[in-house]
């Protein structure tokens, strides 16, 4: 449970502002920290007099680095980390669900289908880092977090390489002593051998609340570790055996993470699934608590000099991997992904805006059309986005995909499978997407790789068809492969060809090509530029066809932006330039362009010219110091908000204000979504509330309350979509 600051906490660490203490021991303090953008993080530190210890630095840098190692899928995604600064610190993601410890504490002991699926699922975590040659070393109740999605692992602090005793003292025991190896208890090697029977002491406090070699002091725990046999009374019969041999002193003779998983569990199903009621609602509970917490800080104790830090910012933009009391989908095997979804009544009504006696105020409207909970996917670095195909809505939550009625919000559709949202796309009419091959599930590649697979998916009943295109000059398997877009019949496609990793990119070669969607043929290849290994982000941020332009936004090996259009018929680069003063992050949108330019904001608002990428305008030449968000075009206006006045629309080819929104409240208005076009109105995000601009009048006429910070308009329905916050809705399109 958060607990409060204290009055010596730092108010901010590196980029995060801390909200809440999590927990604190002799080695450092973990806190509940934000990002500027309203990311949730949890932030570990270091104490300053074990920081002053080189060794320990160097531990808390490997820790960081082997959570990069088991990844966002098993463990704690990290998110940023300075192991150098006078603080050493390490923000990974914010796990949503509780501790195992506290899971059994809050639910009881876990019956056999839990057990089982929790056990192949730990399975598949410890092979990823057995796979990359590092052992965990500590793995006890307490360091595994339960989600709907399956188990995580986190606390990598003695974790290190297999075989590598730089940082562990001959003779000495590093780690739990209830849940050590008997080789760990005498300071011996602790391999993939000793997590085995770790794991097996966690499976036996999972299934009766108590560790398999009791409790007491120390030395006693270490001598029952050695030479006594373990208490299994309690543990369901048929997994006796099973756990019996994970817990044998001799190393040799335990089984491998792959053929316990095997005796486990068979893979299927999902994780959610085989979990006991209460301890969903629990997982449900810990899912809500995050977006509660207060922000306090302690005083300082009487007469204690102290200068108090500012309080925490509260909450911006609110993201939870699970939603709903109940009712949550997980996955157990590697691959696999997972979502949720409840049918919910709306927010409840925000309270009356009050403004100056001039201002004009919109009429409160907190219904949506329809609206239903969902949970965010894991991969937060890419938000995924709603697509409007058909007479569908599709959207990634979880990891899975799913099809709901636009006009109703009927779920006509969902997948288990893992589908990263870079790799799928729509073009109003048709949703394809990249398929894993036969074969490559939880494989780390085979020579030559795997190949690259393209499938379209029914949108009556969400069944991936047979591959309609396959290429094996390039490793299909690569997560970082994209499908840029979809337009005119064509997919535009980023694959590497190389050496395959789950979580970053490792001596490969990238190239893009356009596929015809029709005959599955490659129209043309082109080279991209090379990418420095241990990168862990896509190649490309943005895409679009406008014209016969391909116009991308492309992300540098030092963190930058260069903006580039290309000839559809034969991809070659027309011309190409750096995107100064702007975060990659932030421009993670659809593109605003016409046939003629391209449009773009995030700081000043700018036209450039498709064909040879000429500056057309420039908002600063009328309006000096001026920032705007994205922006959108229609019919020859360009739509944006601009800080301090609010929506304001631009003439396209000369970048000359034609209005600006009207009645005082603009000033609210948000700058991280471009507004959406419809024939009466323009909306925009401001505060918790989608506004409706009259396009006649330049005033507000409307509000809907939302917790959306994504929006597309469904022109086919005359909806706009928003999703974020745990809910997808629609509302008018006007």
């Amino acid at each position: 449970m958060p607990l409060p600051l204290t009055h010596d906490d730092p108010a901010t660490l590196g980029p995060f502002r801390l909200i809440a203490r999590l927990g604190s021991g002799g080695m450092g303090t973990v806190y509940v920290a934000r990002s500027a953008g309203g990311r949730t993080v949890a932030l570990k530190t270091m104490h300053a007099g074990t920081a002053a210890d080189p060794a320990a630095r160097t531990r808390f840098r490997l820790e960081a680095d082997a959570a990069r190692v088991i990844g966002g899928e098993f463990g704690a995604r990290v998110v940023d980390a300075d192991p150098l600064a006078p603080t050493p610190w390490l923000a990974t993601e914010y796990v949503l669900g509780p501790p195992l410890d506290e899971a059994v504490g809050a639910a009881g002991p876990l019956p056999e289908p839990a057990l089982r699926a929790l056990g192949a699922a730990l399975c598949a975590a410890l092979g990823r880092l057995h796979a990359s040659e590092v052992v965990h070393r500590d793995l006890k109740p307490s360091n595994i977090l339960v989600t709907a999605y399956g188990p995580k692992l986190i606390d990598f602090g003695i974790a290190r390489a297999i075989g590598d005793d730089r940082l562990t003292r001959l003779g000495a025991a590093v780690g739990t002593p209830a849940f050590m190896s008997p080789e760990q208890a005498t300071g011996q090697d602790h391999d993939a051998a000793g997590d085995v029977f770790a794991l097996a002491g966690v499976l036996v406090f999972a299934a009766t609340g108590r560790a398999p070699f009791g409790h007491g002091q120390t030395q006693d725990l270490l001598y029952r570790v050695r030479y006594a046999d373990p208490d299994l009374s309690g543990v369901p019969t048929a997994l006796v055996p099973i756990l019996a041999q994970c817990l044998d002193k001799n190393p040799f003779r335990r089984p491998a993470t792959a053929d316990l998983a095997a005796r486990l569990h068979d893979g299927t199903g999902h994780f959610a699934d085989h979990l006991p009621d209460a301890l969903l609602a629990e997982i449900a509970r810990r899912a809500t608590e995050v977006w509660h917490i207060t922000p306090q800080r302690l005083p300082a104790p009487p007469r204690a000099e102290a200068e108090e830090a500012p309080p925490a910012a509260g909450v911006s933009r609110r993201r939870l991997l699970l939603a709903g009391s109940g009712l949550a989908v997980g996955a157990v095997a590697a691959g696999a992904g997972a979502w949720a979804w409840s049918q919910r009544p709306g927010p409840e009504p925000a309270p009356p805006v009050v403004g100056p006696s001039n201002s004009v105020l919109p009429t409160k409207d907190p219904d949506s059309i329809w609206q239903r909970q969902v949970a965010t996917p894991e991969d937060d670095l890419y938000p995924a986005r709603p697509l409007a195909v058909g007479d569908l809505v599709a959207v990634r939550a979880g990891q899975g995909l799913a099809g709901l009625a636009a006009a109703t919000g009927e779920i006509r559709w969902a997948s288990d499978q893992l589908e990263p949202t870079w790799q799928v796309a729509a073009d109003g009419e048709r949703l394809i997407q990249v398929v894993a091959p036969e074969g490559s599930e939880g494989n780390l590649g085979k020579p030559g790789g795997f190949p690259l697979l393209l499938a379209s998916v029914d949108l009556a009943s969400g069944r991936v068809a047979e591959p309609f295109a396959e290429f094996t000059d390039v490793n299909g398997v690569i997560a970082y492969n994209q499908i840029l877009c979809t337009a005119d019949g064509v997919a535009y496609v980023a694959a590497g060809r190389g050496k395959y990793d789950t979580y970053w990119v490792a001596s490969q070669t990238w190239s893009l090509f356009a596929v015809d969607l029709g005959t599955g043929k490659r129209l043309w290849t082109q080279p991209l530029p090379g990418r420095r290994d241990g990168a862990d982000r896509l190649l490309f941020v943005a895409a679009r066809v406008a014209g016969r332009h391909l116009v991308t936004l492309q992300e540098t090996n030092d963190g930058k932006v260069r903006v580039a259009t290309r000839d559809t018929r034969t991809g070659t680069v027309r011309w190409e330039k750096p995107l100064d003063g702007r975060s990659p992050n932030r421009l993670q949108l659809p593109l605003a362009a016409d046939d003629r330019h391209l449009y773009v904001g995030t700081g000043r608002l700018e036209a450039v010219r498709l064909s040879d990428g000429s500056q057309v305008w420039e908002s600063s030449t009328e309006r000096p110091g001026r920032t705007y968000g994205p922006p959108a075009v229609k019919e020859g206006a360009v739509y944006a908000v601009e800080k301090g006045t609010g929506l304001v629309a631009v003439d396209a080819n000369s970048g000359r204000v034609r209005w600006q929104e009207k009645g005082g409240e603009g000033a609210k208005a948000d700058l991280t979504d471009a507004p959406v076009i419809g024939t009466a109105h323009v909306y925009s995000r401001r505060s918790s509330d989608l506004w409706a601009i009259d396009l006649s009048s330049r005033t507000p006429t409307r509000s809907y309350r939302t917790t959306g910070d994504r929006f597309v308009a469904h022109e086919n329905a005359k909806a706009i979509i928003a999703l974020g916050g745990r809910f997808l809705a629609t509302f008018p399109l006007e």
